[in-house]
């Protein structure tokens, strides 16, 4: 009996310890749902293995109707459904970057755009025009869309030939038709300020709504028509560039959507409060029932409130220490679902409560991450993801009680056996910040290993108990879950400057290229690893991107004897290098030059000695790659081992499959080589 038994352990062992990277990578990711609005209809997209297609859930029946079948890296997005139903549309390709160039991440002799295409389930697709953000036009059979800056008009046809709405300076987008179906609601941007306008289709007219010096956004109408809610944010000053971390006065105005004469019916109490930077792309409705229903932080937290269209009875919906990241209507608009980490700080879960006040309900709980709830018809969809299974389309009965996970039926899913159950930690800094993290430890892995520390990038994120709603994390979190199954203890750091730990602790004043103050968060979490009974403490590596590239660089740059050795994703090296990239979204200015660059990984060079490999794409459009190569040939100057993985033509946030797996095993050699020798 003894055998036996030390035999199943011995099978469970190698179970956790015998899988490749691929059996990690391998998690088909859900994303950017769609329905009718009698919820008969759903539409969404799947990411297997770098094939993007769509999948489609008609009367209870799903099916794939696309069967794209290249790793090519050719985004999927901007889904809706024709107004008919019929058709579901969709964007593929993306966006240009400063030289006009769209996204060719596979180096395609045929350069790719960026195109609407249409497909009726059981019926190949087909291209309508160059273009994106597609909804539904005013007549049957007809689309509005974006393109070039301006708001284009054309019908569902292959190959149609698209029109302007109009012609406005600025960049114009957010068409959003009338409840009558004759006007067209848009922002205009200019830069500096920007309006809301509303497009009168039978007299071809504009009509602003009143405009002003400041930057007005996400225009909605009323349920009549007859009136305008939207955002009010300052305009932009001479020298004053807009910082990440920034707090952004919030405004709310409604307008009289014929006479264009609005009024301000709320305002956050504070200047730099209100607005929030890492803010969803639908913060603001107007609720059936008749209140306005939108996103603020001005208590400190990211919450959820409700008020009347004439600024009496501001409701605060969704009170607690904890943040709302989406919210959606009830058909009968009077009900908000929610989705945030009140409650539970390390996942997301979904929550219901009454548009005019009340005591929040749960509608998830437990191990789960539940996010992005959509009510169609009577039906309760959202994205799910667990420590084992990659973000699925889900619908709930509105108790929670049941969960049920949608894919169609060919949808290959490796097991989960040789997952770790990510542990919760905390601990604290040198200034006495709680920082908090999950730790990966394979517990079946006996005697001493290396450690790891992986910082997200963002910085405006947080890594959670389970896989991430975005494909990079979910990436990074499979990886941490592959290097714990080769014998790493790796802990995923929320440091300061992160989401879900309410503004004071995003929007310290002091970090960045203003003072660095979060990279004490990660040298607390290298001592933390240092501390674990099961860690060498003389192998502790960094990883990360972006951002965690960053502070990868400055752990090698100032705390050698700490960190040994470390692996930089599109990291910035030097803040004071003002490129059209990641350095512009912290307001720096000429002034802030000297600080910024001591407060580089470049300004402790010198003490540099660990090895770094460094990945990066030259196509990055949020980092510029001679980031990368600056650093390099700086340390190669002073004789640090530099090894670099150059992906060509590809962005910031890897399209690939291919590249992510390259990166990866990269990684994974790297870290080997330097701290299991």
């Amino acid at each position: 009996m003894k055998k036996l038994i030390l035999f199943a352990l011995l099978l469970g062992s190698l179970s956790l310890r015998g899988q490749d990277l691929n059996y990690y990578l391998d998690r088909p990711i859900a994303s950017n749902l769609a329905t009718t609005p009698d919820g008969s209809k759903a539409a969404w997209v799947i990411n297997a293995h770098g094939h993007r297609n769509i999948a489609a859930r008609i009367d209870g029946a799903v099916s794939w109707v696309t069967t794209f079948q290249d790793d090519d890296g050719q985004e999927l997005g901007d889904l809706t459904f024709s107004a008919d139903g019929q058709y579901i549309l969709f964007v593929r390709g993306g966006a240009a970057n400063g030289s006009g160039q769209h996204p060719n991440p596979a180096s395609l002799a045929d350069a790719p755009d960026e195109a609407i295409f249409a497909v009726k389930p059981g019926s190949p697709p087909f291209r309508i025009a160059a273009g994106s953000q597609p909804c539904a036009g005013p007549e049957p059979g007809s689309i509005l869309y974006h393109h070039n800056g301006q708001i284009y008009k054309t019908l569902i046809q292959k190959d149609a030939t698209g029109v302007p709405l109009f012609t406005a300076r600025g960049g114009n987008g957010g068409a959003l038709l009338s409840p009558d179906k004759t006007e067209v609601l848009f922002t205009s941007s200019r830069g500096d300020h920007g309006f809301v306008g509303v497009f009168n289709m039978a007299e071809r007219k504009i009509r602003w709504i009143a405009p002003e010096v400041s930057r007005d956004v996400f225009p909605r109408w009323s349920p009549d028509g007859k009136q305008i809610v939207f955002f009010r944010m300052p305009g932009q000053k001479f020298n004053s560039p807009d910082n990440l971390i920034g707090g952004v006065q919030l405004q709310l105005w409604v307008a009289d959507a014929l006479s264009g004469q609005a009024r301000m019916i709320w305002s956050s109490p504070d200047e730099t409060e209100g607005y929030i930077q890492s803010s969803t792309s639908d913060p603001l409705a107007w609720s059936a029932a008749g209140r306005i229903v939108f996103l603020s932080e001005h208590s400190g937290w990211s919450h959820v409130y409700s008020i009347q269209p004439d600024g009496k009875d501001l409701k605060e919906l969704t009170p607690g220490e904890g943040e709302v990241e989406n919210f959606c209507l009830s058909k009968d608009g009077a009900t908000v679902y929610f989705d945030g980490n009140i409650g539970d700080i390390n996942r997301r879960h979904i929550g219901s409560v009454a548009v005019a006040g009340g005591t929040p309900v749960a509608v998830t709980t437990g191990e789960g991450i539940e996010m992005s709830p959509m009510v169609a018809g009577n039906t309760l969809y959202a994205f799910q993801s667990t420590t084992i299974r990659n973000k699925t389309l889900v619908t709930i009965d509105k108790m929670g009680e049941k969960i049920h996970p949608i894919s169609p039926a060919s949808l290959s899913v490796p097991g989960s056996r040789a997952f770790v159950k990510p542990e919760a930690i905390t601990f604290k800094a040198a200034d006495g910040t709680l920082i908090h993290g999950q730790l990966f430890i394979n517990r079946a892995v006996a005697g001493k290993r290396p450690g790891l520390v992986f910082m997200h990038g963002g910085p405006i994120r947080q890594m959670l108990l389970g896989f991430h709603y975005s494909d990079y994390y979910s990436n990074c979190y499979a990886f941490n879950q592959y290097m714990a199954n080769q014998g790493y203890a790796v802990i995923a750091v929320n440091y300061r400057n992160g989401i879900g730990y309410g503004r004071k602790f995003r929007t310290s004043s002091d970090q960045g290229p203003r003072g660095a103050v979060e990279y004490q968060d990660i040298v607390a979490a290298g001592k933390f690893l240092q501390q674990l009974p099961e860690v060498n403490g003389e192998k502790i590596g960094l990883w990360g991107g972006s951002y965690g590239g960053y502070l990868t660089a400055m752990g090698l740059a100032r705390n050698p004897e700490l960190f040994k050795v470390g692996v930089d994703l599109h990291g910035v090296h030097d803040w004071s290098i003002t490129a059209r990239d990641a350095t512009l979204a912290w307001g720096l200015t000429a002034a802030d030059a000297a600080l910024a660059k001591k407060s580089s990984p470049v300004a402790d060079l010198s003490r540099w000695v660990g090895p770094v490999l460094m990945i990066h794409g030259d196509d990055d459009r949020n980092v510029v790659f001679q980031q990368t190569t600056d650093l390099a040939e700086r340390l190669r100057k002073q004789k640090v081992t530099v090894e670099i993985l150059t992906l060509p033509d590809e962005v910031h946030g890897f399209l690939r499959y291919d590249s992510w797996e390259r990166a990866f095993r990269a990684n994974q050699l790297f870290f080997d080589k330097y701290l299991k020798r």
